[in-house]
Parts: structure tokens; C-alpha cells; sequence
């Protein structure tokens, strides 16, 4: 069965033109995001966020793989890195879609057009923009709570603080781990890093763990030390005790309950429509004269801060 080549690049550029601003596709088996950056009459241009790499998805290429799944299903466990594109812009047309993790064509397919492998702007964005983004949230709700007393909240609004807090934590701490790793290739010892904010030196922490147990009693031995001075109860054998007898585990551990809040789940949607709507007040600062008098106010900050940094 031959499909209609002509219906199907049109219906292939009129989906991808139609994509939220914003909007994603990952390859079905490596997992590699790309976003169409351009439509022309015979191809299409792409661009892989996670490299920068561009490449162009041809017109004819299109036809000729959906006329091998108007013969056979695909597996996504088989799909050659540059068919992978392909494959994930099809899944975006109504005749189109996955089933059993096959990249199937079947008009009237269930799953058909609900591509799998497309990412909505929230989902879409970069661990920094993330962040960039829970942050203006959390400084938005900062802002409006002022001042600041979480017992004065009501339930609602205090939960999602807390959300904000944890997921500005999380993501803040995974980019510190990154920003450390590349401070550290530019710091030599006792060297220190001056920036507008603060200062930074290489530092040095020792962590021991014990040596095998035979290696330490030669090693007590040789200093006429007691091996029972340094024997204890081991946590994990009484865990496995406790698990393979009838021994309670109250007669053996000490136990403390100790309750703590944990989140659950985040509203990834209703955090990027909240964002959208903080865009819009912006913009219409922007288009105010109110806008002139904030540059002005922090120009005036930046002003002060060099001062008092120079001082």
C-alpha cells in the first residue's frame, strides 16, 4: 500500500506549524530533544537541544518511511539514530501512532497523533530555565505574601510555597554541583576567586572508612590493641536478623519516629500558565512609563552595590 505523498507532507508541515511555541520532540529510542526550527517546501530543519547540532528531515524521506509502515510496524528498539527524527515527527499525524512500542500506521488507531514523544513548553524546558522559572514563581509568591509568615497562610497558598521552596532547592543544588565542578578545573591550591557576589577557595575535606576488617586487627595487633575495643554491632546483620528470626526489632534497635512533609507531586502546568500570566504583567510594565522608573531604581541599586563592594 503506497501513501499519498503529497497529502502526507502537507499534513506533516501544517502539524509541526501548528506545535506550541515552545514545544519539544525527543527521538523515540535515544531520547534526544529537537524542536523544528524551520519549514520549506521540501524539508524540514531541526535543531537537537541537547548538542546544537542541526539537520534537515527531506521531504521525500518522510515518504518513504511511511510507506514501510504502511507494510510493516517498526520497533523503537530498532530504529537507526537517523531515521529516529522521522519517526517522532509521523507520530504528530492522525494516521499515525505507537502501539506495543511500535511505530505503527493505522488510520484510526487509538493512540494516533497523541505522539508520545512531543513535550509541551513546561515539560520542554532546560534545568536552568527551570530554575530561572521557580525562582520568579517563588519570588512572585514572596512578594504577594508580604510579609512572609507561613502560619499565616492559608493551607492552599502555604503548600505552595513549600513546593516552590523544594523544587528551587532541588534544581539549585543540582546547578551548584555543576557550577563547582567547573570552578574547580580554574582553582589551584590556596588560590581564591573573586566574583561580584562573593569569593570562592579550593577546599579539602578527609573522609575515612575503615580498611578490611583483617587489615585493621593485624594492624591493632602489631600495637598490642584489643580487637575488642574497636568491635561493635553491625546494622546490617541485625537488619537481617531481625528479617530471618523472631527477633522484634524493638528489642534490638532504639526507634524514633521522626514526620516530615513531602512533596508528592508538582503541577508542572499550572506552575507555566502562572508564568505565562507573569509575562504578560511585565510586558505591560514594559509598555508603561512605570517601566522607566524601575530601570531607574535599579540602575541606582547597582549603583550602590558597586560602591559598597569597592569600599
Amino acid at each position: 500500500m503506497s501513501i499519498e505523498q503529497h497529502e502526507l507532507w502537507d499534513a506533516v508541515k501544517e502539524r509541526c506549524a501548528a506545535l506550541e511555541p515552545g514545544s519539544e520532540l525527543v527521538t523515540p529510542l535515544s531520547n534526544r530533544p529537537f524542536r523544528v526550527r524551520e519549514l520549506s517546501t521540501d524539508h524540514l530543519r531541526i535543531r537537537f537541544d541537547d548538542s546544537g547540532e542541526k539537520r534537515v528531515l527531506r521531504r521525500e524521506q518522510f515518504g518513504v518511511l511511511a510507506d514501510r509502515l504502511a507494510e510493516h510496524r517498526l520497533a523503537v528498539s530498532e530504529l537507526p539514530p537517523g531515521v529516529e527524527p522521522y519517526a517522532a515527527v509521523l507520530t504528530l499525524l492522525a494516521d499515525f501512532g505507537v502501539a506495543d512500542d511500535e511505530i505503527a500506521y493505522a488510520p484510526g488507531l487509538e493512540t494516533g497523533g497523541g505522539s508520545p514523544y512531543l513535550l509541551s513548553p513546561a515539560e520542554a524546558r532546560t534545568r536552568p530555565e527551570r530554575l530561572r522559572d521557580d525562582a520568579l514563581l517563588l519570588a512572585d509568591v514572596l512578594d504577594t505574601s508580604d510579609p512572609v509568615a507561613p502560619e499565616t497562610l492559608e493551607t492552599d497558598a502555604l503548600t505552595d510555597l513549600y513546593v516552590l521552596l523544594s523544587d528551587v532547592q532541588h534544581e539549585a543544588d543540582r546547578l551548584r554541583q555543576t557550577a563547582r565542578e567547573a570552578l574547580l578545573s580554574r582553582l589551584g591550591p590556596d588560590q581564591e576567586l573573586h566574583g561580584r557576589f562573593g569569593t570562592v577557595r579550593r577546599t579539602t575535606r578527609e573522609r575515612r572508612r575503615p580498611k578490611d576488617d583483617e587489615t585493621v586487627f593485624d594492624a591493632l595487633k602489631m600495637h598490642d590493641v584489643p580487637r575488642e575495643w574497636v568491635l561493635g554491632v553491625a546494622p546490617d546483620k541485625l537488619d537481617v536478623v531481625v528479617a530471618a528470626t523472631d527477633l522484634e526489632a524493638d528489642d534490638v534497635y532504639d526507634v524514633e519516629e521522626q514526620v516530615y512533609v513531602q512533596k508528592t507531586d508538582v503541577e508542572e502546568g499550572e506552575k507555566y500558565s502562572r508564568l505565562q500570566g507573569l509575562a504578560a504583567r511585565i510586558k505591560e510594565v514594559d509598555d508603561d512609563e512605570t517601566a522607566a522608573e524601575l530601570r531607574e531604581e535599579l540602575l541606582t541599586l547597582e549603583t550602590r552595590l558597586d560602591e559598597a563592594l569597592s569600599a
